[in-house]
């Protein structure tokens, strides 16, 4: 039987239910409703409704508050786009790129029977509506801490970062600002996408550190990287496996490795994929804060408390291809899937052992602007902004938290999407040499 994905992304209870009888993964009956508050006192309640490493997160001190869950629409741009496209795309003979995509979602009508549903899922993930044509997320701040939840009065911060811009630039799938549905460059150069972060801009000691990376549609080329470093004052290039790395290029502590900066971003066709099943579970998709606040219950080393609501997941596992990619540290990313936004609202990487090692949760919100207060990023219909991230190292409880908008930062809108607030220009090593000076 074949489940649907409505053009809208919305699945029914009724359908979800039957695709979990299908897929033969046990139906979890919810063991929470809206107005309860989870602790870590509680948190049993909460184990089978979460991923392995937001439930070390909540036994640590990070609180919940379940709220009734909340629709969530496509851009309509992004709607129209898959309406008009998604039939001519398929997957290449050997199932590992994608063929014929120019906008939307690639794979919109899903049979979880398909030997091949893991691989589409992973480029629905890869062309998800959030982020489609551009965007500058400008001056936000993050903290590094140890997780405790004994932890009284104000977080113990071991290092403190800002970050000038965090922006990105999609050649192909656009469907907001011209020229659109492909920049005309993507002829000549084959880039899928091009990303950038820079400069730091504190720690003093990292001041002017950022990277660019590009991403190509060859599924036989690798991504493109290069990274300022203030030591050497030069740039220099990266390999692909430093983009899996728990360290920030040019830095010793502990920080977002690039391949987890939107969910799973890494190069699809280095990953083989496994489709888990779906499930009910619990993701924060509308949040309250803007800005977020450090968590007084964990040491600071996530935001809450904040409101968390039943969704319908799709869960994935990744594992690099030893003949593409070797990832010093992860053997296996698991990715949750939220089945009608398509973010992610969490991933889980797993270590050569099989130790779970590392997880990333992603707060969300759904409205017009990024903020109530927005002077100019505000939208004819509303869409998803992250408002707060934290990425943990479960092994050492350390945990780097990042605010959007920032605490300490001038810029308060945040994030610019699909504006055309970057232009190509800030994605080259001279922009980002010029940046550290």
């Amino acid at each position: 039987m074949k489940s649907r994905v409505f053009w809208s992304g919305l699945w029914t209870s009724a359908l979800g239910f039957l695709a979990l009888l299908l897929l033969g993964v046990p139906a979890v009956q919810a063991q929470v409703r809206p107005g309860d508050f989870i602790t870590a006192e509680n948190a049993e309640k909460v184990k089978n409704l979460v991923s392995p490493g937001v439930y070390y997160k909540v036994v640590n001190g990070m609180t919940m508050k379940i709220i009734p869950a909340g629709r969530i629409e496509w851009p309509p741009p992004y709607r129209e786009a898959t309406e008009k496209y998604s039939s001519q795309v398929r997957l290449s003979a050997d199932h590992r790129s994608i063929v014929g995509y120019v906008a939307g979602q690639p794979f919109p009508l899903l049979d979880p029977n398909d030997p091949q549903v893991a691989q589409k899922l992973s480029w629905n993930m890869a062309f998800r509506p959030i982020l489609t044509d551009d965007y500058d997320q400008r001056f936000y701040d993050c903290e590094t801490v140890y997780t405790d939840k004994t932890h009284k009065g104000p977080p113990d911060i071991k290092e403190y970062f800002i970050v000038g811009h965090y922006a990105g630039y999609s050649l192909v799938g656009r469907n907001e600002v011209d020229p659109m549905p492909t920049d005309p460059d993507f002829k000549q150069t084959g880039r899928y996408w091009l990303m950038a972060l820079y400069p730091v801009l504190a720690p003093a000691e990292i001041r002017g550190v950022g990277f660019i990376r590009y991403r190509y549609a060859d599924p036989f080329r690798g991504d493109d990287s290069w990274a300022w470093i203030p030591g050497s004052r030069r740039i220099r290039r990266l390999n692909d496996a430093t983009m899996t790395s728990s360290l920030a290029p040019g830095t010793s502590v502990h920080a977002w490795d690039p391949d987890h900066y939107s969910g799973f971003n890494a190069k699809i066709e280095e990953y083989n994929y496994k489709f888990l099943g779906e499930k009910e579970m619990l993701a924060s998709d509308h949040a309250e804060r803007s800005p977020e606040i450090a968590c007084p219950t964990d040491g600071g080393a996530s935001v809450c408390p904040e409101v968390w609501e039943m969704r319908h997941m799709y869960v994935l596992e990744a594992a690099p291809r030893l003949d593409r990619i070797h990832s010093p540290r992860d053997s296996k990313t698991v990715v949750f899937l939220d089945s009608e936004a398509w973010t992610v609202p969490y991933v889980d990487k797993y270590d050569w052992k099989g130790r779970l090692f590392n997880n990333v949760i992603y707060w969300m919100t759904y409205r017009d602007r990024p903020v109530p207060d927005a002077k100019v990023a505000i939208y004819p219909f509303k869409r998803q902004f992250e408002v707060g991230a934290v990425a943990t190292d479960i092994s050492s409880g350390l945990a780097t938290p990042c605010y959007r908008p920032g605490v300490e930062t001038p810029e308060r809108e945040t994030w610019y999407i699909n504006m055309g607030a970057v232009e190509k220009e800030f994605f080259t090593t001279q922009a980002l040499t010029k940046s550290a000076h």
